[in-house]
């Protein structure tokens, strides 16, 4: 019998990586969490894990800017996306990146284990929905307008502060959940402002809502 695989959980809530931890600690080996883009880095490049178990949406560019930092000095890393979106744009994001899979929180603990396993011995995993979009993706048949070209020139930075804003949350407020000053946050606004071609905040929320980016 093969040993368990060895991960390290990436996400920006403790809470979240805790819940994760009890549910599969029994079944695969657990060597470091990570809560940010740097601790999530430094910590992958110290455990070399068998596979890295990613949230897509942390501040400092979330799981892309992970995997992205991770395959510079190791292209072999494994990742599988742990996600509450099951939004067609954040998949295909994750997986031009370099994941191989991505599941979405609502599995058991026991498919995740087994998602986990499937994922360190080559396996590529998807829900059956999920898999749909990326096959669809990648063999071209999905309509521009559901790759939505518009979404992808922003940056992972502008799309959290494009995220945040639609939500509600204040300029002070979103400083302090990306720890960036409130002038940055502005000129990351404006710069989302004017690549999609929208006069304000509230049209910018309306366009987030209508592409399920908003909870």
């Amino acid at each position: 019998m093969s040993s368990p695989p060895s991960i390290v959980i990436v996400d920006d809530h403790a809470l979240f990586r805790s819940g994760v931890r009890s549910e599969v600690e029994d079944l695969v080996d657990v060597v470091g969490e990570a809560g940010t883009v740097e601790e999530a880095v430094r910590t992958i490049g110290e455990t070399r894990p068998d596979v890295v178990l990613l949230d897509v949406h942390m501040p400092g560019g979330g799981g892309v800017e992970v995997i992205r930092r991770v395959a510079a000095s190791d292209p072999g890393q494994r990742f599988l996306a742990l996600s509450v979106s099951d939004a067609a744009e954040d998949v295909i994001a994750v997986v031009r990146a370099g994941a191989r899979g991505y599941v979405t929180k609502s599995i058991s603990g026991e498919e995740l284990a087994a998602a986990i396993g499937r994922v360190r011995d080559g396996d590529a995993v998807f829900s059956p929905r999920l898999a749909g979009f990326v096959l669809d993706a990648f063999a071209g048949s999905v309509p521009e307008e559901e790759i939505d070209p518009e979404l992808d020139q922003l940056t992972m930075r502008e799309r959290e502060v494009l995220r945040m804003i639609a939500r509600g949350y204040m300029y002070k407020e979103v400083a302090q959940q990306l720890d960036i000053s409130p002038r940055t946050v502005e000129a990351h606004v404006s710069a989302v402002l004017r690549k999609l071609q929208l006069s304000n905040r509230h049209e910018l929320s309306r366009w987030a809502a209508e592409r399920r980016l908003v909870d």
